[in-house]
């Protein structure tokens, strides 16, 4: 059940964004064996006031936080890391400009479903992957 949040500037094209969160789901369903249908993605868009980056980046940076269920492997998330640039650069975002980072609360912090602890809630598939 990740949860994706993107932000990147204000000019980017809707057909861009929409690749983007497409390819960073495409590569979290492959790295780490997610259901396809299980989505759930924010992209905000902000101007040049509100987003500073590095000077040394573009204005396709794109900054992505995902945060998951403890319990892939490094193996899974290097995978994921990997997946998500090599998709980012097909569309024409250069590696330097994608950071990602991965937060992994724990599932007695996450309420899925009801108001029930994701730990008290059975998955459809498997983390440990």
């Amino acid at each position: 059940m990740p949860l994706v949040h993107v932000s990147r500037r204000v000019g980017r094209s809707r057909e861009e964004n929409a690749r983007v969160l497409a390819g960073i789901h495409e590569a979290i369903v492959e790295a780490f064996k997610t259901p396809e249908s299980d989505r759930t993605q924010i992209l905000n868009e902000l101007d040049a006031a509100h987003f500073e980056i590095p000077g040394d980046r573009t204005p396709a940076y794109t900054l992505i936080e995902i945060s998951a269920f403890a319990g892939r492997s490094v193996d899974a998330k290097r995978a994921l890391y990997r997946g998500i640039v090599q998709r980012l650069e097909a569309i024409g975002i250069a590696p330097a400009d994608v950071l990602i980072v991965l937060t992994e609360p724990a599932r007695e912090s996450w309420s899925i479903r009801g108001g029930q602890a994701a730990g008290d809630v059975t998955l459809s598939y498997k983390i440990d992957v």
